[in-house]
C-alpha cells in the first residue's frame, strides 16, 4: 500500500501527464519533459526513495552479475546525486541494516555536492580526476582495497560529438588507472561510456587487467541513448 507521500507523488505525475507540452520552450526541453513524464523508472525511483532513476541501472547490473555483496569495499566515482551510492550502501550492508551479514564500506566522490547517504562516506565538491582527490580516497580507505569500482561519470556536454566522446573516454581511463592500482585481486570494474569508435579499444585495455569484460546495456537505460557500460570482472592484479 502506498503511503501518503507516494500517493501524492503518483497523483501529481498523472496530473502532469495530462498537461499539454506545446508551451514548453525548445525542442530539447520538450523532449526531455516528455520522457520524464512517461518514464516509469522516474516515478518508481520516487516511490522507492532513490534520488534518481539511474539507481535501477546498477540494480539491474548487480542482479545479473553480482558485483555487490555484503562486506565488500566499493568506490563510487561520479556519484551525485547519490542513487548508486544508495544502492551500494544497502547491498554491501555499509549501513549495517543486516546485523547477521558482514558490514561493507562505500566511498563516493563527485565534483558536485552529494548529500549524506546512510552508511556511506561521501566526498562532494571533489574532482575524482585530481590526483590529490584520489590520494584522499586512499587515505579514507585506511589500508582497505576496493572490491568494486563503479563509475556513472559523464563530462559536461559541449555539443561537439567527437570532443564529448573524447572527454568521456578520458574519464573512463582515469577510473581504470585508479582501479588497477588500488583494487583487490578479484575485484570488479563498472564504467559508463557512450557508444563510439574508441569503445572497442577501451574494452581491449580493460581485458588486459580483468579476466572477463562485457558490454552491458540495462533495460532501464533509455533505448534512444548512446549510453552503455563496460563491466570488468575478476581483477588479475598487477605484477610486482
Amino acid at each position: 500500500m502506498l503511503n501518503g507521500a507516494s500517493r501524492k507523488f503518483s497523483t501529481s505525475v498523472r496530473c502532469l501527464k495530462s498537461v499539454k507540452l506545446k508551451n514548453v520552450k525548445g525542442a530539447s526541453s520538450h523532449n526531455w519533459l516528455s520522457r520524464q513524464l512517461t518514464d516509469p523508472y522516474v516515478e518508481k525511483a520516487k516511490m522507492m526513495n532513490y534520488r534518481c532513476r539511474s539507481a535501477f541501472k546498477l540494480i539491474e547490473i548487480d542482479d545479473r552479475f553480482e558485483i555487490l555483496r555484503p562486506g565488500i569495499v566499493v568506490v563510487d566515482c561520479g556519484a551525485a546525486p547519490g542513487s548508486w551510492t544508495q544502492v551500494a550502501a544497502k547491498r554491501v550492508n555499509a549501513d549495517g541494516s543486516d546485523p547477521r551479514a558482514p558490514q561493507g564500506l562505500v566511498l563516493s566522490i563527485d565534483k558536485q555536492q552529494i548529500f549524506p547517504v546512510e552508511g556511506a562516506t561521501v566526498l562532494g565538491n571533489t574532482d575524482f580526476t585530481n590526483p590529490q582527490s584520489q590520494s584522499k580516497i586512499v587515505e579514507l580507505l585506511a589500508g582497505k582495497k576496493p572490491d568494486s569500482v563503479v563509475s556513472d561519470m559523464a563530462p559536461n556536454a559541449t555539443g561537439v560529438k567527437d570532443l564529448d566522446n573524447e572527454n568521456m573516454i578520458h574519464l573512463c581511463y582515469t577510473v581504470l588507472r585508479f582501479a588497477v592500482q588500488m583494487s583487490e585481486v578479484g575485484a570488479s570494474l563498472l564504467v559508463k561510456l557512450w557508444q563510439c569508435g574508441e569503445a572497442r579499444q577501451l574494452e581491449n585495455d580493460i581485458s588486459k587487467f580483468y579476466k572477463s569484460v562485457k558490454p552491458v546495456k540495462p533495460s532501464s537505460s533509455r533505448s534512444d541513448s548512446a549510453e552503455m557500460f563496460l563491466l570488468g570482472r575478476d581483477f588479475k592484479g598487477l605484477m610486482k
